[in-house]
């Protein structure tokens, strides 16, 4: 079988599709890079678009939905490269429970996962204060800003929904300036705005470069997990309900990326 990925952006979301329906649902362009492959279709957008994307993405079929990407790190434990599988995700009065099967197929493929609750901000927790202050109200492990928006599209339509998540910074790491910067369209960090956030303020260098370290383990830790995971993302749903079709892009001709099994 040949299976070819496709990338385009469109409306600013890069856009990632292959013949099944799970969808992986991120805000990188290295997590959408990560997560592509046979029986994914990925959605690279942020927060503030992630819903419209996924209604958009739904009406072409979805057999699953996944916050699959990076995590900030809220219980103490918890380092960079660690893997953690959501039970729900949480925000403000919300719950959003995750598939318990799908959770199930999760941790039996990743080794040392963490199974618990995670939470979902609309904003970044960049302190080791806010970091704290959300784990002891929430009793959540994990933060990031896509799974609680995922969660509600999933729950609307009632298609099962999986979080996925390594840990980038851990609880005890506070994010300098330079890191919390808004990303491209592309999903991709804007440099020129990180030099000049430096050059303002060059003291958050250390803090920046430890950060850098920790996103090249998170990075290392998301490329073997998902290895591990295979077809669809662990979604044990692919094989009953995932349509046989090759979406092909509007706009470009060339494949980005391949894969032959």
């Amino acid at each position: 079988m040949t299976l070819t990925v496709w990338s385009w952006c469109l409306r600013g979301a890069w856009l990632m599709s292959g013949r099944a329906a799970v969808i992986a649902v991120t805000s990188l362009a290295l997590e959408a890079r990560i997560a592509s492959g046979p029986g994914v279709s990925v959605i690279c957008n942020q927060a503030s678009r992630l819903a419209s994307s996924l209604e958009a993405a739904i009406e072409r079929g979805a057999c699953g939905i996944i916050s699959f990407g990076i995590a900030g790190g809220l219980a103490p434990k918890l380092v960079a490269g660690d893997w953690v599988v959501g039970s729900a995700v949480r925000s403000r009065d919300e719950r959003h429970p995750a598939d318990a099967r799908w959770a199930r197929r999760l941790m039996e493929a990743l080794p040392g996962a963490v199974l618990a609750e995670t939470a979902g901000a609309d904003g970044a927790i960049a302190t080791c204060v806010d970091k704290r202050r959300l784990h002891e109200q929430t009793n959540t492990v994990a933060v990031d800003m896509e799974s609680h928006v995922a969660a509600r599209v999933a729950a609307r339509h009632n298609i099962p929904f999986a979080i996925c998540r390594t840990i980038i910074d851990a609880a005890n790491r506070d994010l300098p300036p330079a890191a919390l910067l808004e990303l491209q369209e592309d999903g991709t960090a804007d440099v020129l705005a990180i030099l000049r956030s430096l050059a303002r303020r060059p003291s958050q260098i250390p803090a920046l470069a430890r950060i850098a370290v920790e996103a090249w383990i998170a990075r290392e830790a998301l490329r073997r997990g998902r290895a591990l995971l295979g077809p669809g993302l662990g979604c044990p749903f692919v094989a009953q309900r995932a349509p046989e079709v090759l979406v092909t892009p509007p706009m470009l001709s060339d494949p980005q990326f391949s894969a032959q099994s």
